[in-house]
Parts: structure tokens; C-alpha cells; sequence
């Protein structure tokens, strides 16, 4: 099966900093992915690369067969992004704003009317509609973003922290849309700190550290690779471990002698 995402050889500097170095993936259609990392390895801006917000240095990312540099247009077309923080025009109403942005995306008139109402009502946001954006609160602003990618219906998702600021019911809500159009042929390219999130949701797992690909695999290969493959230890114990975080533990293992 053809890949949905691919990613060769990215590389990204800010001034002497290396923040993307090298990193080559590939992501198939259908396929929930965890992109992982400390502080700083170089997430974000990969995401960003990947999102058309920034451009590389050097490398390539393909999506859905087409060239982001090349075709920027219709990769963007087959993209949804869901950025760390929910920056939106505040002086819209949440209905004008998905109104907005269905518009950008060329999204029929009926598919709009029978699939804004519909995730609205899931996130209880249909009595905010006509609301002012800058009245929200941060969940409130986050489920509307989550509103608008799934409306949408693209074939790629590219998710940075999604479930900040959402209550448990709306957080619950996204995991399971996540494997419903994960079944229905949706890819799902999702950075997240909550490690019981990505061991939940991902058929596979990245794991980056100082901008370089560090690792890549499902769980049973994680834990080969983490030389614990005969163990039943979850994603937090193989992170720390595979990250060189175990200072971290020592810390924490101090801490608990005092």
C-alpha cells in the first residue's frame, strides 16, 4: 500500500541550532502514528514542515503522493492540522468560523450542513454557535478546532497535543473518532506527551531526540529494541529508557529516600 505521508531525509536550523536533523518515515493510509520526543527534539517543527508553515532546509515530504514544495496547494487540501495551541480569529462566531474555514477547503454545502452540526453537537458546542470565539474557553477553542478537521474528512491528520484542555468526555470522544477514521482509511500523524494516549491509540511509534529519528516501531518492537521483549512494560518505562531519561529516575528515586 502506498504510503499517505512520506518524509526523506528533513532537515531544519534555526541560526546554529539543528532542530530537525535528517529525519526520514513513512506513514500509511489508515494508520494511527505517535510522534514522540522530549522537550526541544525537534516535534513542533517538523509538524510545522509538515503542516506548510515552515519551510525545510532541505529533504522532502510527499502527502498523499504529491510534493509539498511542489504542490503545496493540494497537499494542504489533503491535510487537517490541529496545532498545539487553538489560535482563531476571535471576533467570529464558532459557526462563522467553520463556516470560514469550509470555504478555504472547497467543502460542499451538504456535506457542511449535515457534518458541522453533527460534531458540534458531540462536543456540546451547537449552543455556542452563534457565540463570539473570544468568549471560549481554551477546551472550548480546542473542540472546535477538533470540529473543523473532522468535517473535513481528510486523508491526513497531522495532530500536535490534542487532548489540552479537553474535559474527559470531549477527550474520550476524539480517541474513539481517531479510530473510526483511522478504520475508515483516515492517517492520523499525532505528537503527544501523555504516553498512555500514543500505547492507546498507535499502531506504531517515533520516537526523536535532538532532531535525529531515534527509534520506530509497534510496542512489541519497541520493546525488543529497548531489550525488554519479554517484559509487559508499558510505553513510559521504554520512553525513559530509550531516551537516556533514566537520571530522571534517579531523581525521582532520591527524592522518595529523603
Amino acid at each position: 500500500m502506498k504510503p499517505i505521508l512520506e518524509i526523506n531525509n528533513l532537515r531544519k536550523t534555526f541560526a546554529d541550532f539543528t532542530a530537525v536533523n535528517g529525519i526520514s518515515l513513512e506513514v500509511k493510509a489508515g494508520e494511527i502514528f505517535g510522534f514522540l520526543g522530549p522537550n526541544g527534539a525537534g516535534k513542533t517543527t517538523t509538524i510545522k514542515i509538515l503542516a506548510g508553515l515552515l519551510q525545510p532546509d532541505s529533504g522532502s515530504v510527499t502527502i498523499n503522493g504529491n510534493s509539498l514544495v511542489e504542490q503545496p496547494l493540494i497537499c494542504k487540501q489533503d491535510t487537517g492540522y490541529v496545532p498545539d495551541r487553538p489560535w482563531l480569529f476571535e471576533k467570529l462566531t464558532g459557526g462563522e468560523y467553520l463556516k470560514f474555514v469550509a470555504s478555504l477547503y472547497n467543502l460542499p454545502e451538504e456535506r457542511f450542513n449535515a457534518a458541522a452540526p453533527k460534531y458540534l453537537d458531540m462536543f456540546d458546542l451547537g449552543k455556542w454557535e452563534d457565540h463570539l470565539i473570544e468568549s471560549y474557553s481554551h477546551g472550548m477553542r480546542q473542540k472546535l478546532i477538533m470540529t473543523s478537521v473532522f468535517m473535513l474528512n481528510q486523508p491526513l491528520l497531522i495532530i500536535d497535543e490534542p487532548m489540552v484542555g479537553l474535559d474527559p468526555k470531549s477527550a474520550r470522544i476524539v480517541k474513539e473518532l481517531f479510530k473510526r477514521k483511522a478504520e475508515e482509511g483516515s492517517t492520523i500523524f499525532l505528537s503527544t506527551h501523555s504516553l498512555e494516549i500514543a500505547e492507546e491509540l498507535c499502531h506504531r511509534i517515533a520516537i526523536i531526540t535532538n532532531g535525529t529519528l531515534h527509534i520506530i516501531g509497534t510496542m512489541e518492537e519497541l520493546r525488543k529494541k529497548a531489550g525488554r521483549e519479554n517484559q509487559d512494560i508499558d510505553l513510559e518505562e521504554i520512553f525513559l529508557e530509550l531516551t537516556g531519561a533514566w537520571e530522571m529516575q534517579q531523581v525521582i528515586a532520591a527524592l522518595k529516600d529523603e
